[in-house]
């Protein structure tokens, strides 16, 4: 476990950072991208916890909190220097538990019958963004995966997880009495010159 006694080191003034072995590299490297983006989703999942969720879901979140670190972990190693050091990673039952998370959830709403809008609660609300945000680092995490080696199970588990946060958005509104707001694929807006 690291200890942090102090916030700032002056170390990335010059626009590098250091990953876990040690390399520097820039701040817009993709694998710095890429686990920063993961950070951004930690962020936004804290405020949908802090917005007032369902318990069920928010204890399911705080656990996923943490498996974001781990997957942040996983993100700042090479391949290489997860040889040469002890840390946490993503594996396979992660993945399995998301599976099991959404397979609980989706028992208890009606079938999806279309696209639906994100909206409802405010927690629904955030847990929309959270999942765009995780789109969005699995994406990186591609174009990473197409430069360097990642982690087996790391692509996975983004694809899940952004599965599990639309679950539970759509769960927070069942629980709040709020039901899904369905694409209107027929409303067109026409500008009549």
């Amino acid at each position: 476990m690291p200890k942090i006694t102090k916030v700032y080191t002056k170390t990335g003034d010059k626009g590098e950072t250091s990953l876990g072995g040690g390399q520097r590299v820039s701040k817009d490297n993709l694998r710095i991208q890429s686990y920063g983006t993961v950070d951004e989703l930690n962020s936004f999942i804290g405020l949908a916890i802090a917005s007032g969720l369902d318990n069920e879901i928010s204890e399911k979140l705080k656990v996923i909190q943490n498996e974001l670190f781990h997957l942040g972990s996983d993100l700042c190693f090479t391949e290489e220097d997860k040889k040469k050091f002890s840390i946490p990673l993503i594996q396979e039952k992660h993945v399995d538990e998301l599976e099991k998370i959404m397979d609980g959830f989706s028992e208890q709403l009606i079938p999806l019958e279309n696209f639906i809008l994100p909206g409802g609660t405010i927690g629904s609300s955030y847990l929309h963004v959270a999942r765009t945000v995780c789109r969005r680092a699995e994406r990186e995490t591609i174009s990473l995966s197409k430069q360097e080696s990642i982690g087996e199970f790391v692509i996975k588990y983004l694809n899940r997880l952004s599965d599990t946060l639309f679950v539970m958005s759509r769960y927070e509104n069942f629980k709040k009495n709020y039901t899904d707001v369905y694409w209107n694929s027929r409303i067109w807006i026409v500008k009549v010159l």
